[in-house]
């Protein structure tokens, strides 16, 4: 096997164990016949384990070429600041690979690349995206998700923004999404113009037959990069310059920026302000107080640490308390099947589980013991990236609700209504200023999101100002998306990932009435249908809150983003963190987190296991 410099880090996937082998193969047979799911607790882990294996084989595929790598390159001797801690813009997570990872590089794929074909304009355009959009996404009643709150919403937007982000082409005409005669659709918004995903611009130089590339414009590691930036500039701003702490002003709250912004943006000084409504506010704020609470804590165990110290390491364990909160709080809540609670928990605490974890220490370079943290490096020998698919499968906006309703915490007395176009943007922040924080916790506490599923895309993104003044309906927009980048249609994708494809209509959903109504919009082809149109149609497994066929793709993606980051893995020591470090990490949840800062919310939280189930009602 061999090492790079540090990290542990095996450039091909390590030899499995004659039992792992066993147990794969035996896995392998039952998952032919038996659906994950449907099989006991612990049964279902193993087959959910032999599932990640052969997906880490077969549907990981590196993107860059050395066109492209060259155009990013780091200097291979890594700053003596980044040894360490994280970089600003994601680079030297890899020391052997600096540039991996790191903001404008590729997205990866997690289908074959000679299956990634750019269609043409014509058929990015049919059926019409507007159409399907109009007939199958349109909330016409609210379809609550009972089991979660609407900070479950608010806190994959907070997680996506640090992830990925497409950049838009204004250079290139756009697409003219032609809208039908009897469409409410403004008429000085016909046709509907959407601005093109803005290629790689190192595309040309690559060797004939290459997929079409984009690139990522954030940091596709797990980095806290929507608080603190992608770049030292960023940084800077959203610094205070004293005690390692970030910027908030005298009402704890983020700083605002000065002069005009556009209306969907907020004017929050942070790392990533775009699409901003009032959930990401509330998100960003709590973890900029975590940020500097964990630096008041540092200051008092290492008083001669100076301001670059202090920041660096609260960043690095802010950064791993929210990895944590993700994999273990947020993760099972929306996907609430007893398998994945183990799976999830054994991600980070392994198989040994959480309490004997903390007491012997990760004494295990194993994952599967003592969890991915401490574990080796590992890219399963493919350099990391986020890819298309795993973009596709994060669409996510049903979550959110049409109205939100604010409610004392003290009194669960009405406060007032908002609609969700009136919390959106600077509008978000109005509304935190005129209302108490800790009412505004409690409301979206209490409060359900939408269920993922086709017929709930919210009203208000149907038609959603853009910055260049246009309106775009935001479900046909995600639909074209996916045809634009070559992620495959539903059937085609399922069968890439080794599930069986559907082979009607009414096999795609149990409703026969929006069986009839897909098949009308498809004209009877079945292999037409659109990625999120058939995930979102689909029966999800119990307790679910999106379809198994996403969750193919999260089992592979959700434990390669803490496998590949050395300072998840190899890093993930007392030296780095420091002991008060890794003992904030191990020892906070998100409901720890949000007692800190705003403890009036304690009434709502005394029963609550998980912070993104339903709080209870204040009851006086």
């Amino acid at each position: 096997m061999k090492e790079d410099f540090r990290l542990q880090r095996q450039s091909d996937i390590r030899p499995r164990s004659l039992l792992t082998r066993v147990i794969e193969s035996t896995f392998k047979i039952v998952n032919g016949f038996v659906r994950w799911d449907k099989l006991p607790a612990w049964l279902g882990v193993l087959s959910l384990a032999e599932l990640r294996s052969e997906l880490r084989q077969k549907n990981l595929y590196d993107t860059e070429t050395e066109a492209s790598r060259e155009a990013n390159a780091r200097p291979r001797r890594c700053p003596v600041a980044f040894l360490t801690n994280r970089s600003p813009d994601g680079s030297y997570n890899d020391l052997s690979e600096p540039s991996m990872g790191c903001q404008r590089m590729r997205f990866g794929r997690n289908m074959p690349l000679d299956q990634v074909q750019r269609p043409s304009d014509e058929r990015i355009l049919t059926p019409n995206p507007r159409m399907i959009a109009r007939e199958l996404m349109t909330r016409e009643q609210f379809q609550p998700a009972t089991t979660l709150n609407i900070l479950a919403a608010a806190w994959i937007q907070f997680m996506i923004h640090d992830w990925f982000s497409h950049e838009t082409d204004d250079q290139q005409p756009p697409f003219e999404v032609q809208i039908d005669p009897d469409d409410d659709w403004p008429h000085d918004q016909r046709p509907m113009h959407v601005k093109r995903t803005k290629a790689d611009p190192n595309h040309s130089k690559d060797p004939s037959g290459h997929p079409v590339t984009y690139i990522n414009h954030e940091t596709p590691w797990w980095d806290g990069s929507q608080i603190y930036g992608t770049n030292k500039e960023t940084q800077d701003k959203v610094r205070s310059g004293k005690d390692g702490k970030l910027r908030v002003d005298e009402r704890g709250l983020l700083p605002k920026v000065e002069g005009k912004v556009h209306s969907i943006d907020g004017v929050e000084i942070t790392g990533v302000s775009a699409n901003w409504w009032l959930g990401l506010g509330l998100m960003h704020t709590l973890f900029t107080l975590e940020h500097n609470a964990i630096c008041d804590r540092f200051k008092v165990q290492y008083p001669i640490w100076d301001d670059e110290q202090l920041f660096n390491k609260a960043r690095l364990v802010n950064t791993a308390l929210i990895a944590k909160i993700h994999t273990v709080e947020w993760t099972p809540a929306i996907l609430g099947h007893p398998t994945l609670q183990i799976g999830m928990n054994a991600n980070w605490w392994g198989l040994a589980g959480e309490k004997i974890t903390k007491i012997l220490g990760r004494f295990s370079k194993n994952e599967a013991i003592t969890g991915i943290p401490g574990s080796p490096t590992n890219h399963f020998g493919v350099p990391y990236s986020l890819t298309e698919e795993f973009v596709a499968v994060y669409r996510m906006h049903p979550l959110l609700p049409d109205d939100f309703i604010f409610r004392s915490v003290t009194t669960d007395e009405f406060i007032e209504k908002v609609p969700l176009a009136g919390a959106v943007g600077p509008q978000a922040r109005a509304i935190m200023e005129s209302l108490n924080l800790d009412d505004l916790y409690y409301s979206l506490g209490i409060a359900h999101p939408g269920a993922i599923t086709l017929r709930n895309y919210p009203n208000f993104l149907r038609t959603l100002p853009r910055r260049d003044n246009r309106v775009v309906d935001l479900a046909a927009v995600e639909i074209l998306r996916d045809r634009e980048r070559g992620v495959p249609r539903y059937n085609e994708f399922r069968k890439l990932l080794r599930l069986t494809p559907v082979q009607s209509f009414e096999e795609l959903t149990p409703d026969p009435q929006l069986a009839r109504k897909i098949k009308s919009l498809y004209n009877g082809k079945i292999n037409d249908v659109d990625l999120i149109i058939g995930m979102f149609a689909e029966t999800p497994p119990q307790g679910f809150g999106f379809s198994d066929t996403a969750f193919r793709i999260f089992i592979l993606m959700a434990s390669r983003r803490l496998n590949s980051d050395r300072f998840f893995t190899v890093d993930y020591t007392p030296e780095v963190y420091t002991p008060v470090g890794l003992d904030w990490v191990e020892n906070n949840t998100m409901i720890n987190v949000l007692l800190r800062h705003y403890p009036k919310l304690e009434p709502a939280l005394r029963e609550s296991k998980n912070a993104f189930a339903p709080w209870n009602r204040v009851v006086i």
